[in-house]
C-alpha cells in the first residue's frame, strides 16, 4: 500500500467495534466514507488508527521470541524427549484485529503501514525480525510495577535521611497510591474499604497485654478499659503504625491472634480482652491487596499506569508488613507511620484503621485503631465504687488460681425531686464533655467487654523454623608454580 492509498482510507466508528476505540472515533472523526463498509458515517484516517493501535500494542503487547531459548534447545536435542517447541502468542494480523476488532481489511492495512514504519532493510537481509513485520507473534504483558518499587524506596529512604515530618514528593507519592483505593476490585466478599462496628462484619477486637507484676496484673483486672486499652499520649511507645507519643489501638479479630501477637516470655501472665467498636469504622485492609483488579480497554491511555498501580498495591501489603527486628524498628517503621497518618488524615477516602496480616498466627488478623478511633469508653463505675481482685486461695493441696473481681458500689441515693433539679439548671456540667486530666475530646471507638477478660499463664512457646544445613569442606592449599 503506498502513501496515496493511506491518505485515501477511511474508517468509521461502527466498523471499528472495540467499544472504546469506537467512542474515540466518533468524537474525534470527522464524516467521511468509511473504506470498509461504504457508508458515509464519523471516521478517522487509517493511519491515525494505526497510530492508535500502534501505542496499545507499546504498552500492553510484546512482541515473543522467534526461536526456542537454551532450555527449550536443551529439550529438542534430547533424543528420548517427545518435546515440540511451538512460538507463542498469535500471529500480529490476527492480534490487530482482535484487539480493535476491525475487518480483516483493516487489519491487513493497518499491518502494512505498522511494517513500513519498523521495517529494516539490513535486518532483513540477515533474517531478523522487525515491529510488526508480517510472521511475527505478540501477547499481552502483564504490567510491571518497577517504577512504583523505585519511587517506595526513594520515599522509604527521604524519610530517614531528608524529610521525615514535611515531605511534598512524599505526600503526592501516598496520594497516587491510597487515592480512591476504595474503588477498586478485588476478590468477592473481601473488599479493601471495611466497614466496622455495630451490625457490620467486625464487630468485636481482642486486644493482649503482657504482664510481668503482678500488682500490676492486679490493677489490669480491676479496670480493663484504662490498663488494656489504648495507652496514655504519654506513654504511646512507637510501633508499625504509629509515632511515640501518638496513641493508637493496636487489636486483633481473635483471642488466639492477639495472645501470640504481644510474643510473650515463658512464665509471665497474659491478660486479653474483647472490646466492642461502638461506632461505624471504615478500615482499609491490606489482606485485600494481592487481590486488587483493574482493567478497561487497551485503547485508553490511562490504563497502563492504573495496571502498574495495581500490580504495586498486590505487593504492598507485604511491603508494609515485613518483619522488622527489633534494632531496626526506630528507622524502618517510618514508612508505615507516615501511611498511617497519611491515610488517618490527608487520603480521600479517609480511613480509621488498618487490617493487616499476623506474622505469629494464621487464624486471623491484626487490627490497628488510629489515634482518632481510639478512644476506649470508660466503664460505669458510680463515684465511690471499690474495687477488689482476688487471684486464688490456698488448699491443702497448695495454690488454687482463681481469677475474680468484686465491686463494691455506693448505697443508692433518692431521685432529686423536679422542682429542686430546675433549681439547677446552668450548674450541672454538660456529661457529653470530657473533663479528663488530659481533655480528651475524642469520641469513643470501643467499649471493653469485662466478662470476656482472661488471663492467660504463659508455660512453653514453641518455635516454627526451616532448618538448612551447613556444608563444611576441608582441602590442602596449593602451591602453583608457574
Amino acid at each position: 500500500m503506498n502513501d496515496d492509498d493511506d491518505d485515501q482510507k477511511h474508517i468509521c466508528f461502527e466498523c471499528a467495534a472495540e467499544s472504546y476505540l469506537s467512542a474515540a472515533i466518533e468524537k474525534d472523526g470527522k464524516p467521511e466514507e468509511c473504506s470498509y463498509c461504504g457508508q458515509t458515517q464519523t471516521c478517522i484516517p487509517i493511519k491515525e488508527l494505526a497510530d492508535r493501535i500502534e501505542s496499545a500494542f507499546d504498552d500492553h503487547y510484546i512482541r515473543t521470541p522467534d526461536q526456542p531459548n537454551s532450555w527449550q534447545q536443551s529439550l529438542l536435542s534430547d533424543r528420548e524427549s517427545d518435546y515440540e517447541w511451538e512460538r507463542e502468542g498469535q500471529p500480529v494480523l490476527e492480534a490487530i484485529e482482535e484487539a480493535a476488532v476491525i475487518p480483516r481489511e483493516a487489519a491487513e492495512d493497518v499491518l502494512d503501514i505498522l511494517d513500513d514504519r519498523h521495517g529494516d532493510f539490513d535486518a532483513a537481509a540477515m533474517g531478523d525480525e522487525t515491529e510488526f513485520s508480517s510472521d511475527t507473534y505478540y501477547e499481552e504483558k502483564g504490567a510491571s510495577a518497577q517504577g512504583w518499587h523505585e519511587e517506595w524506596q526513594y520515599f522509604e529512604q527521604s524519610l530517614k535521611t531528608e524529610a521525615r515530618f514535611f515531605s511534598r514528593s512524599a505526600s503526592e507519592l501516598l496520594a497516587r497510591i491510597f487515592g480512591s483505593i476504595d474503588v477498586l476490585k478485588t476478590r468477592p466478599r473481601h473488599p479493601l474499604a471495611v466497614n466496622a462496628g455495630p451490625s457490620r462484619r467486625l464487630t468485636n477486637l481482642y486486644r493482649a497485654r503482657v504482664f510481668q507484676s503482678e500488682d500490676k496484673l492486679e490493677e489490669a483486672l480491676c479496670r480493663p478499659d484504662v490498663h488494656l486499652g489504648s495507652p496514655p499520649t504519654r506513654f504511646a511507645n512507637s510501633g508499625r503504625m504509629n509515632a511515640r507519643g501518638i496513641s493508637v489501638f493496636y487489636g486483633a479479630t481473635s483471642a488466639s491472634v492477639a495472645l501470640a501477637e504481644v510474643r510473650p516470655p515463658v512464665g509471665s501472665k497474659v491478660v486479653v480482652a474483647k472490646f466492642a467498636i461502638t461506632r461505624p469504622l471504615r478500615l482499609l485492609d491490606l489482606t485485600a491487596l494481592d487481590g486488587v483488579q483493574d482493567g478497561g480497554s487497551i485503547f485508553d491511555p490511562s490504563l497502563k499506569s492504573r495496571l502498574e498501580r495495581v500490580a504495586f498495591l498486590r505487593s504492598l501489603g507485604q511491603l508494609m508488613t515485613r518483619a522488622v527486628m527489633p534494632d531496626d524498628e526506630a528507622f524502618d517503621y517510618l514508612a508505615t507511620q507516615a501511611i498511617a497518618d497519611f491515610l488517618a488524615t490527608e487520603n480521600e477516602p479517609r480511613f480509621d484503621g488498618i487490617i493487616f496480616g499476623s506474622a505469629q498466627s494464621k487464624e486471623g488478623n491484626n487490627v490497628v485503631l488510629f489515634h482518632k478511633a481510639a478512644r476506649v469508653e470508660a466503664m460505669d463505675l458510680p463515684i465511690g465504687t471499690e474495687i477488689d481482685v482476688h487471684t486464688g486461695y490456698g488448699t491443702e493441696d497448695g495454690w488454687e488460681t482463681d481469677y475474680g473481681v468484686s465491686e463494691v458500689v455506693p448505697k443508692a441515693e433518692p431521685p432529686v425531686p423536679k422542682d429542686e433539679m430546675d433549681g439547677l439548671t446552668g450548674l450541672v456540667p454538660h456529661f457529653g464533655l470530657s473533663y479528663s486530666a488530659d481533655d480528651d475530646y475524642r469520641d469513643t471507638a470501643l467499649r471493653v467487654d469485662p466478662a470476656s477478660v482472661e488471663v492467660h499463664h504463659v508455660n512453653s512457646v514453641k518455635v516454627y523454623s526451616t532448618r538448612f544445613a551447613v556444608s563444611r569442606h576441608r582441602r590442602e592449599k596449593q602451591d602453583w608454580k608457574f
